[in-house]
């Protein structure tokens, strides 16, 4: 049952095309920000990327059967707005690392989720406390990037970010997904 499950939403996401799922190398383009309304609103948004995570996971109801979660970054091509007559390359790349900063909160989960949830019982436990103080972390972070980076317009604030983010990816690699 769960097969046809996961066969019946990759074929749904494949045909409306609505989510794209963080993968190494694979970078956004304008055509991937397909809504028609800014959810931001103000004259100084030029563009929204709307990301973050999905999660799936096998669970018995032995409390001590292992558990298997599975935690995806995913980009919502609905959600995600553009100003077409002020796209450019530079905002673009503002709005990648949005996303790849959903990726870096991702494997922070991931890691967290490894260390503390082994069994049935742990998740039962624990999960939702992980999630919600992972969340609020990258909600902060997605804040305080965007206002530090004027929205991408302080080009030495948005290089520091794009370090930031990068040296994340690499200090977390261990728990990217295969």
């Amino acid at each position: 049952m769960k097969w046809i499950f996961v066969v019946c939403f990759l074929i749904s996401n494949a045909l409306l095309g609505q989510k794209i799922l963080w993968e190494e190398g694979n970078k956004l383009n304008w055509n991937n920000f397909k809504s028609k309304i800014n959810r931001r609103g103000g004259d100084n948004v030029v563009a929204y990327t709307n990301c973050g995570w999905i999660y799936s996971y096998e669970k018995s109801s032995n409390p001590k059967a292992p558990i298997k979660i599975e935690v995806q970054t995913v980009f919502n091509e609905d959600k995600s707005w553009k100003d077409v007559k002020r796209i450019n390359d530079y905002v673009l790349l503002h709005e990648q690392k949005h996303f790849d900063a959903a990726e870096v909160f991702a494997r922070k989960l991931r890691k967290e989720i490894s260390e503390k949830i082994k069994t049935s019982s742990d998740f039962d436990k624990y999960f939702q406390g992980i999630y919600s103080k992972i969340l609020k972390q990258y909600q902060d972070f997605q804040r305080v990037y965007d206002g530090e980076t004027k929205n991408g317009m302080m080009e030495e604030k948005q290089s520091e970010y794009n370090r930031i983010i990068a040296e994340e990816l690499e200090n977390y690699k261990s728990y990217k997904t295969s």
